[in-house]
């Protein structure tokens, strides 16, 4: 599609009418932009903000980058790549793997680029959604929102952050223009991206300041290259790599022993990360810094056999008072101790439950999804549907994501359950669906029973999975296999329609 293909927004009449939507090219709208197209559903446009394919692969592009779920896992079932390097991919490689695939489907040209949505709002009357972009203007008849759990950086309120005079940036908008050789630097958050970054820098800075709020279990990574042979093997007998493939995802999900089924069974890992302390910290007092206090899997679980090493060298500091404030060269912590720093690297997460994208689509009863999530808390039904938001589907919505294994399993089952809804729409001759209020409550209601028990909740902690309402309204609390079979099928006796106008 190119720009004078665009459509003006001056007006209405412009509108460009497609039958499916999708916001965003991340794993998610990649995925269904694919699914999609092998159903023979080709009336679809993929609106994303960026310039190319690939979501959060493409944006973090920090020192060290990589994936923690095993490389064999992490790929598309109708798409394995035998080519990956190693054990864990790096992000350069998944980013090259997702514009492959784009390629490989031809789904380029269903895409627009460099486009951000900038609204969306149901019209009842006609039965579809009008959209609004930074490039052109749409009606659809669906809208898919595959923004993303990682795409909006969380930023931290810190006293007089906005007058430091040096560089700052959020580890998910590294700033490749400056050097960080040979200055004084601060990392703030001991996160996923953290101990990736902290390793990777370290060795070239005069010296870095790791802040650190609350310690996390940090795991080893069976982080290795592969090699020739094993390449080979995996191009010319599919069935191998397949059969890893397998073997990895029934590994993974034994977490679910230790986090939601039998969490004291967690005690046995909490062994493994303190002998990994011990060996890799030669200072007690550094090692009783990064002891967590609360229960393993409470918190996402880091993998690292280089974390800390970093920050056991004599150029490093972990300082675990909080940040009382941030003046023009230096940061000042809770103690009093101020500490000169020429730059700030904000490690500190993202938006998930609270993604500034629910603040843009508006739904039947005039309420955005965060208007509707502050009355009634983040909720959705399974994951996928939320009730006053017709003919709309989430990716990776409320209580589907996982923190132990590979998200695509979920992001495929989702897109499964997103093509039998659109199949059975079709064959029905409807028009719009909604999910029933009360369909959406009970089905809430029947998973805190389950979330009760998890480690999660009883493990002592905060966490990013904790929404506005204290609800863990981000994980699912059961084996993945069991969320799949649940959404295998559209279930519309859970839904309102109304039928197509004949």
């Amino acid at each position: 599609m190119s720009s004078s293909d665009t459509p003006s927004r001056d007006g209405e009449a412009d509108r460009r009418h497609v039958r499916v939507l999708i916001v965003g090219s991340g794993l998610s709208g990649l995925g269904t932009a694919i699914r999609l197209g092998q159903r023979g559903i080709t009336d679809y446009v993929v609106v994303e903000r960026g310039p190319d394919v690939g979501g959060t692969w493409r944006d973090n592009t920090y020192p060290g980058a990589g994936c923690d779920v095993p490389s064999h896992l992490y790929s598309y079932s109708f798409a394995p790549n035998p080519d990956w390097s190693r054990s864990f991919s790096p992000q350069p490689e998944i980013e090259q793997y997702l514009r492959t695939v784009a390629d490989r489907y031809g789904v380029r040209e269903k895409h627009l680029f460099d486009c951000a949505m900038t609204g969306a709002r149901w019209n009842a009357t006609e039965g579809r959604w009008y959209v609004d972009t930074s490039r052109a203007a749409f009606t659809a008849d669906f809208v898919v929102s595959a923004a993303g759990v990682l795409a909006e950086p969380k930023l931290p309120d810190i006293k007089g952050i906005s007058s430091f005079e040096g560089k700052i940036f959020h580890s998910a908008r590294w700033d490749h223009d400056t050097t960080l050789t040979g200055k004084k630097v601060a990392v703030i958050g001991t996160g996923s991206s953290a101990v990736q970054i902290v390793p990777s820098i370290a060795p070239e800075v005069e010296h870095l300041d790791v802040y650190q709020r609350t310690a996390t279990w940090v795991m080893p990574q069976l982080a290795r290259p592969y090699l020739a042979p094993e390449r080979f093997a995996f191009k010319h007998f599919p069935w191998l790599q397949r059969l890893i493939r397998a073997l990895i995802y029934i590994a993974r999900e034994a977490f679910v022993v230790t986090q939601v089924k039998y969490p004291r069974t967690g005690l046995i890992l909490e062994a493994v990360g303190r002998v990994k302390m011990w060996l890799e910290i030669r200072d007690p007092q550094l090692r009783r810094k990064v002891l967590p206090e609360h229960r393993i899997g409470c918190k996402r679980m880091l993998v690292s056999n280089k974390f800390y090493g970093a920050l056991d060298r004599d150029n490093v500091d972990l300082v675990t008072d909080g940040i009382a404030e941030v003046r023009a060269g230096s940061i000042v912590s809770e103690d009093g101790t101020e500490r000169e720093v020429d730059a700030i690297v904000l490690a500190t997460g993202f938006h998930v439950a609270d993604s500034p994208t629910f603040n843009l689509y508006t739904g039947r009863a005039g309420r955005t999804v965060s208007e509707a999530a502050e009355a009634e808390g983040y909720q959705m039904y399974k994951g996928t549907t939320v009730a006053e938001f017709p003919n709309m589907f989430f990716l990776l919505g409320a209580n589907s994501g996982l923190n132990y294994t590979s998200l695509i399993y979920i992001i495929e089952s989702q897109i499964n359950y997103i093509i039998d809804a659109l199949d059975t729409m079709r064959q029905r001759e409807l028009q719009s669906f909604e999910v029933k209020a009360d369909a959406q409550t009970e089905y809430n209601r029947a998973l805190q029973p389950k979330m009760a028990r998890t480690v999660w909740a009883n493990g002592g902690c905060t966490s990013w999975f904790l929404d506005n309402h204290g609800n863990n309204s981000a994980l699912w609390p059961d084996f993945s296999f069991k969320y799949r079979r649940m959404v295998r099928t559209f279930d519309l006796d859970a839904y309102d329609t109304v039928p197509r106008a004949r």
